[in-house]
């Protein structure tokens, strides 16, 4: 369930322009934020199982009351904009499969909350049976993707190197950091936290050092198989696009256009097509079920859970509606990716108080991280939240102001 989250349609922009521009080049980006996600998932695991508190109830505990309440709103405030993106991506797959306008599948993507509340009174495994079937669609459509694309494995291979050139290349740093900014997913790490509780195992030292490590390899094993989704949406777009001279492709619906006509295989975009619906509805489970645990957590407030699901898709449908409405069906993507800006936004408040309280011995007894996990953690923290300010820097400065502020620290400017 972890797992789709590293999966949403939000990731799939970059991950198609990385492929259609650079070729095999950025599969590195791909493997190096799995490699960071699995570690931070790790760290959720822990704080749930030894400490007996998910992240939110964790921060509740640990914070005074106006930080914890701003902690809420922020968190609120990354859920709408991955269930945003999901919207987009399911509304964006009708479109394509069914011609149906991306406003009206905007508001059908609302029916879903009915399947989500059938699903709750069944209890976990129901959902766990659901999301584990999409993701498998998801991977059957994208193995039948890699064998029709006949991808170069030789360099494909060299592309899971990391490469100078991506630091030298501004335009490559630039989606580089979007793959990395945004696959991590903030409200994961609270969800993760709070169900790894669901599991039954014995509240002493040996059975929490047991549910640790089952855990971990569950949600690694899981990581690993997103990591193959994403990795295929960019080697796909490398093979396909790069390789034909369609570099330029700008969104979800160009791949869409040219994959049949490209690869000469009638099913090619009907099941791109496909693998993005599964992938926004698989995200919106997990989106549903984090808001209910952020808002327990830090408020101590228990909404009914259809209550709690239609404000959540309220809040993502009514802007997504008005900015496609008035602007146009061509704003979807710029709309997409501008759900995982504020997304990455995001990111630093839930990963910090992470690392604070998985190093402190007084809430982890001897389970505290130990100091290569400190190391590594701090400095992952480090690299997300700069290369999140440098995305927003990006995204919203002015060119010429953008141009003296890298020029001035000696980088290449991603406005040229």
């Amino acid at each position: 369930m972890v797992a789709v989250g590293y999966m949403d349609p939000g990731n799939w922009a970059t991950d198609l322009a990385g492929g259609a521009q650079f070729g095999y080049t950025l599969l590195s980006m791909v493997l190096i934020s799995n490699i960071m996600a699995i570690l931070l998932q790790h760290l959720a695991v822990k704080l749930g199982v030894v400490a007996q508190r998910d992240l939110a109830q964790a921060c509740r505990d640990h914070f005074s009351a106006p930080v914890s309440f701003c902690l809420w709103v922020l968190c609120e405030i990354a859920i709408a904009a991955c269930d945003l993106a999901e919207v987009i991506g399911s509304a964006i797959a009708l479109n394509l499969l069914f011609g149906i306008p991306l406003v009206w599948g905007v508001c059908i993507t609302a029916l879903d909350v009915l399947m989500i509340l059938f699903l709750q009174t069944k209890g976990w495994r129901y959902l766990e049976a659901l999301v584990a079937g999409l993701v498998l669609l998801i991977g059957l459509c994208f193995g039948y993707e890699m064998i029709v694309s006949r991808p170069d494995l030789p360099e494909l291979l060299r592309g899971l190197m990391p490469s100078t050139q991506i630091v030298a290349n501004p335009a490559m740093l630039y989606i580089s950091i979007g793959i990395l900014g945004a696959t991590v997913m903030p409200h994961n790490l609270y969800l993760h936290s709070a169900i790894v509780q669901t599991r039954n195992y014995p509240r002493d030292d040996a059975g929490k050092s047991l549910a640790i490590r089952y855990a971990t390899a569950d949600s690694t094993i899981a990581l690993l198989f997103a990591f193959f989704i994403n990795a295929a949406i960019l080697i796909l777009a490398a093979s396909t696009f790069h390789k034909s001279g369609h570099q330029d492709v700008a969104g979800i619906q160009d791949a869409y256009q040219l994959l049949t006509p490209v690869l000469g295989a009638s099913l090619a975009s009907t099941v791109f097509a496909v693998a993005l619906l599964a992938s926004g509805q698989n995200s919106t489970l997990t989106g549903t079920l984090a808001g209910q645990v952020v808002m327990e957590g830090f408020l101590n407030i228990r909404l009914r859970p259809w209550l709690r699901r239609l404000i959540t898709r309220a809040i993502a449908i009514v802007p997504a509606v008005v900015i496609i409405g008035y602007f146009g069906e061509g704003k979807a993507t710029q709309l997409l990716v501008a759900s995982q800006v504020v997304l990455s936004m995001q990111l630093g408040f839930a990963v910090w108080p992470l690392m604070r309280f998985t190093g402190a011995r007084a809430k982890m007894g001897p389970f505290v991280n130990p100091l290569w996990i400190q190391i590594l953690g701090w400095s992952i923290t480090a690299v997300l939240i700069l290369l999140n300010l440098k995305l927003l820097l990006d995204s919203f400065l002015p060119a010429p102001v953008l141009d003296r502020v890298y020029d001035y620290l000696g980088l290449p400017s991603p406005a040229h």
